[in-house]
Order: structure tokens, then sequence, then C-alpha cells
């Protein structure tokens, strides 16, 4: 009888997996056939791959599936992820480790069903509140209420339940640098931040705005941003992650630098790559250029990194002045600021290398030009005498030098003479550049 849970986790385990399997297989295999409703096919057999899949996982506790999830590649965990009911998803939240967590954390959460999510502690957790009318916000005494796109009507409501107006996440970007740190005379701490978007298409900048107000964390976005997904994942996760409202706010900026370390890492390894090809023996102009266009891209990424810490670094600040933090969270702080000193010096190295690899790129591109202009240059040369010969040889005077002659033979001498000039004066440009380079060798 003990031997009977283990052989039910192996086998739900092992389904999840040959499912996995096949339908990476039949997916593969589906693509590469040429066949009339191609697409449709191809839907259809994802369908019902996935329906087998949602129908093991939920049978399963959140234990066994959080495993499961450990074990499996990245994309294989957005993909199980993805089909889990979301009555499941939380308590398995609680059972996967922070390697999970962060994979679940980083994936672009364009289905969001509430524009407004509050949370509050239980049992030094995190904990989401399920929001059906007003009074269940306001009774649930939450320590952070999470805005994304919120509404007119979402931002009118929220505001009327805790006497604050809720700005407009449109018009953050409007603010003045000297009007994003401030407090109101009722007691209202504003803070205005950037945080960094990075995807592989586009890296960005989104303006983030949040309010502190009578010990709830008020932040207002336009859109979903993978360092606050991360951040509730890992406070849901953990017991005692986060205190209060001011730990969550500071927490949020120590997972900004988190994830902007992380976005130089990725500048890293493409300059790298990019310093490979440009090092390189033979690289064309064509090269050159697409070289050219993946440096520039780096550099405005890593320009937006170090716009990103220079932001966290006087909001963190700001916090620090406002005497609002307890003695254990001044030493947060401290810390987030020696992290951002840090990367600090990682983008100004950053843009050095920048600088030498795009001057690089540069000079192969003057190379190869010098290196086309110069085989002009040695074929103008070596016409420049036939050009002169040629020209007599249209006059009249050369038809009475070869009187007698006939012109077939006549004009055969004259081509022969020509290539043999042409091929005198290609020889002493040849024997000049290598005496050329012979002195420029020795010294």
């Amino acid at each position: 009888m003990q031997k009977e849970p283990a052989a039910k986790y192996y086998n739900s385990h092992q389904a999840v997996l040959d499912l996995l399997q096949k339908h990476k297989l039949i997916a593969d295999l589906v693509h590469k056939q040429d066949m009339p409703h191609h697409g449709l096919v191809e839907a259809l057999v994802r369908k019902e791959n996935m329906a087998q899949l949602q129908q093991i996982l939920n049978h399963l506790p959140p234990s066994e599936i959080a495993h499961i999830l450990e074990e499996l590649p990245p994309e294989d965990q957005l993909l199980i992820w993805e089909h889990l009911d979301d009555d499941h998803k939380q308590p398995i939240l609680l059972e996967a480790p922070i390697s999970v967590l962060q994979i679940l954390g980083k994936q672009d959460y364009k289905t969001e069903k509430s524009r407004v999510k509050a949370f509050n502690l239980y049992e030094g957790r995190l904990h989401e509140i399920s929001i059906n009318t007003p009074q269940d916000l306001l009774e649930a005494k939450p320590i952070w209420i999470d805005l994304v796109a919120p509404t007119f009507e979402d931002r009118i409501w929220v505001g009327d339940i805790f006497g604050i107006e809720i700005p407009d996440p449109d018009k953050l970007s409007d603010l003045e640098s000297s009007a994003r740190f401030y407090v109101e005379e009722n007691g209202e701490m504003h803070l205005h931040s950037d945080f960094l978007l990075d995807k592989d298409d586009v890296s960005r900048n989104v303006a983030v705005a949040f309010i502190l107000y009578r010990d709830i964390l008020f932040s207002i976005r336009k859109e979903e941003l993978p360092i606050f997904r991360l951040q509730r994942l890992r406070a849901l996760s953990q017991p005692n992650y986060v205190s209060d409202s001011r730990d969550m706010l500071l927490d949020l900026y120590a997972a900004n630098a988190e994830y902007s370390a992380d976005a130089l890492e990725e500048v890293y390894l493409a300059l790298e790559v990019v310093g490979n090809q440009v090092l390189s023996k033979q690289i064309s102009d064509e090269d050159a250029a697409k070289i050219l266009i993946n440096i520039a891209n780096e550099e405005d990424l890593n320009g937006r990194i170090r716009r990103n810490v220079m932001d966290t670094r006087r909001a963190v600040s700001f916090l620090m002045r406002s005497k609002i933090l307890a003695k254990n969270q001044l030493e947060d702080s401290q810390q987030i600021l020696r992290d951002i000193e840090s990367l600090d010096g990682h983008t100004a190295f950053l843009f050095d290398k920048i600088n030498f690899l795009m001057d690089a790129s540069v000079g192969f591109i003057n190379i190869n030009q010098n290196k086309v202009v110069k085989r002009l240059t040695v074929v103008s040369v070596v016409f420049m005498p036939l050009n002169v010969l040629a020209g007599i040889g249209g006059m009249s005077e050369f038809s009475m030098m070869t009187q007698g002659i006939a012109w077939p033979v006549s004009y055969s001498i004259f081509t022969i003479g020509l290539v043999v000039v042409g091929w005198l004066t290609f020889a002493i440009l040849r024997f000049l550049e290598k005496r050329e380079h012979g002195k420029s060798g020795k010294r």
C-alpha cells in the first residue's frame, strides 16, 4: 500500500511528459505537411492535445504540479501554466520553487482579467483579495492595490473609497522632473518612477505612479510589467517576504535594479557576439551595416538601463529622506543604492565598449572603400598611357607612317604594343608598391 502514491505520482508525471512530447512531435509533423486547410488541422490537433493535458493537470495536487514544473524547460512550464485553471494557480505558487516563479514572472501577461488587484497579508504571505464589490476592498484592509491600465470609472471608485485621487496612467510621462516625488498636505506620498521593460523586439521605460497613504501602497501603470508579476509571485509563495506597504515598495525598487542587472548581462552577451564579428578577418559592408544596427540597439538599451537605475536611485533616496522607513528598511534601501552604484560602472564600461565597436565597424567600412578606390586608381593609371597611344593611333599621321603596310598587320602590331605598355605600367606599379611595403616593414 505504501507504494501506491509513488506509483500514482510516477504515472501522472510520466503522462504529462509523454503528452508534451507527443504534442511537439505531432505539431512538427503537421507543420511540415503540405495539405489543404493546414492552419485548421494544426489548430484542431493542438486543441485536442491541450484538452488532454488540462484534464490530467486538473486531477493532480498542487505539490505534484509544482514538482513537474521544476523539471521542465521554460517553454513547457509556460505551456502548462497557460492551461491551468485560475483556481489552481495560487495553491501551486505556494509550492513552486523560486526558479519556477522567476520563469512564470517574466512572461508577458496580456490576458490579465482584472484591472484592479488588491493584496493583504495572510499568515505572513501576500494574499490576493477577491473583489466583487467596493465594500470588499474596504473591509479587506489591503496593503497593496495594483491598477493596470485602469479606466476612468476604476480610478474614480477606488479613489472615492480611500479618499485620494488616482492619476491617469496616460499622463504620467507629462510630469516635470521636479514633480516626480512629493508629499501632499493630507500625508499622501507620491512617487513617479520609470521601470524597464526589456523584450526581444523592443525595450522601453514604462512610467509607474506610486501613492503611499494610510499604510496602503497604490501602483498605477498602463501595462503589466515582469517586475510586478515576479514580485507578486515571490510574496505569494515566501512567508514574511513583506511586512507592510513600504516593504512592498522597496522590494519593487530592488527588483527593478535586479531586472536592470539582468538586462545588462544580456547586453554583455550581445556585444560579445558583435565583437567576435567585428574582429573577424574579413567583414563586408553589408555585415558592417548589420553590426552597426545591432550596436545601436544595444546602446539604446544601455542608455535606458542607465536612466532606469538613476530614477530608482532618486526614488530610494527620497524615501530615505522622508523618514517613514523603519531601521531594517533603511538598511535595505542602502543595499539597493549600493547595488545601483555597482551598475553604474558596468553601464559606463559598456558605453566605452560600444563606442570602440562602433569605431571599429566604421573603420572596416573605410578600409573596404579605400580598397575599391585603390583598384580604380590602378586601373586608371594602367590605361592612361594606353589612352595616349590609342589617341595617336587614331590620328592621320599613323596612317601615313604605316602606308604600304597592310592595315591588319599594322593594327595588330599596334595592339600588341598597347598590351606590352599596359603590362609594363602594371609591373612598375607593383614594384613600387612592394618597395614601399618593404620600407614600412623595416621601420
